[in-house]
């Protein structure tokens, strides 16, 4: 937008339309079953993508998350019209070998086969690709995922969580509450911190994709959960909390985890590509098997009985390692040079 360029959005909820639009953008509000995959269901949004960009005529098409990337590159590549892709994260699809992972597969064979430029944000991922054929190597960019605005994100005072009430120890999570962010995992191990006698409550943060009323309602009347649901800023929870933890079982490159780290906060993770890239164990926090409740469970006890000084050690340590690593500004810049090389070339 900046350099002239005409921008338009195409998005499957309008939440954030206005934002865009005042950024000087267009928007278009995109048809889409985010959670299905039914290639014959989603063929009319194959045909929606392919007459919005006759429509469009755009120089270049940036696609993001697995169903734009398959529909809006096949339309691009039917059209003749350079297009990038972004993995990521492979998701439930890649999750074990089956028909849904066959299916996938031959899906982004055919859409990325004519793709300029395919971005990953982890090299596992990468490989992944390379290995089942999707893509050829030269096609690929390695980019530090979506990386970290160190400034929306800066460093936080512990202090700020002294103010409140309750002394006991703040975990915090932010993502979509369901099974495959480790929900299950978080939730039993926050029970078996309580029976061992740790002082501590959990914040969960985030949009509910899967029915946990039940649990949660238990939990919060027990006094150690809360559900503070969708936010659209989650600093001042980062701010309020002692330890960030994330035990997801597939990411690209989780954002949570590096805005915590910026923010100074140490990370409890799982051990899997998209998270292992983003803690350095033992200095900016830890790192925990996926799906092994009692292993994220020692992780927390060994935070939450961590001295003060210490605890404010390894937030500091994270927030240089993220601002070396994870800048924003440098991923950014990677992005639009290539975008601008698809152009160019076209």
């Amino acid at each position: 937008l900046a350099a002239g360029h005409r921008v338009t959005v195409l998005l499957p909820d309008g939440e954030y339309a206005g934002e865009i639009k005042s950024l000087g953008a267009l928007f278009v509000l995109t048809p889409m079953d985010r959670r299905g995959m039914n290639p014959i269901r989603d063929l009319s949004l194959f045909r929606f993508y392919k007459k919005v960009f006759r429509d469009l005529h755009p120089d270049a098409v940036v696609t993001y998350t697995i169903k734009p990337n398959i529909y809006a590159g096949r339309a691009a590549s039917r059209l003749g019209i350079p297009y990038a892709a972004n993995i990521t994260g492979l998701g439930s699809a890649f999750a074990k070998p089956g028909a849904l992972m066959t299916l996938v597969t031959l899906m982004y064979r055919s859409s990325l086969k004519r793709a300029g430029r395919v971005f990953f944000e982890n090299s596992v991922n990468r490989q992944i690709f390379i290995e089942r054929r999707i893509v050829r190597e030269e096609q690929t960019v390695l980019l530090g995922g979506a990386g970290v605005n160190t400034e929306d994100f800066p460093l936080q005072p512990f202090s700020v969580r002294d103010k409140t009430d309750d002394s006991r120890f703040r975990f915090l999570f932010i993502g979509r509450v369901m099974r495959e962010k480790g929900i299950d995992e978080l939730l039993r191990a926050m029970r078996i911190l309580r029976d061992r006698g740790v002082g501590c409550v959990l914040d969960i943060v985030g949009i509910t994709e899967e029915d946990y009323k039940a649990e949660f309602a238990e939990a919060s009347a027990e006094g150690w959960l809360c559900d503070r649901g969708f936010q659209k800023d989650v600093r001042p929870f980062i701010a309020g909390c002692d330890c960030f933890v994330l035990p997801s079982w597939h990411e690209g490159m989780a954002n949570t985890n590096l805005e915590a780290s910026s923010s100074g906060r140490p990370v409890i993770t799982t051990d899997i590509p998209g998270c292992r890239e983003e803690v350095v164990p033992g200095i900016t926090g830890w790192l925990v098997p996926p799906k092994d409740a009692g292993a994220l469970a020692d992780a927390m006890e060994q935070a939450a009985r961590l001295d003060a000084e210490k605890l404010r050690a390894m937030g500091r340590e994270g927030r240089r390692y993220v601002t070396e690593h994870f800048d924003k500004r440098a991923v950014v810049a990677e992005t639009v040079g290539v975008i601008n090389e698809l152009i160019k070339r076209n």
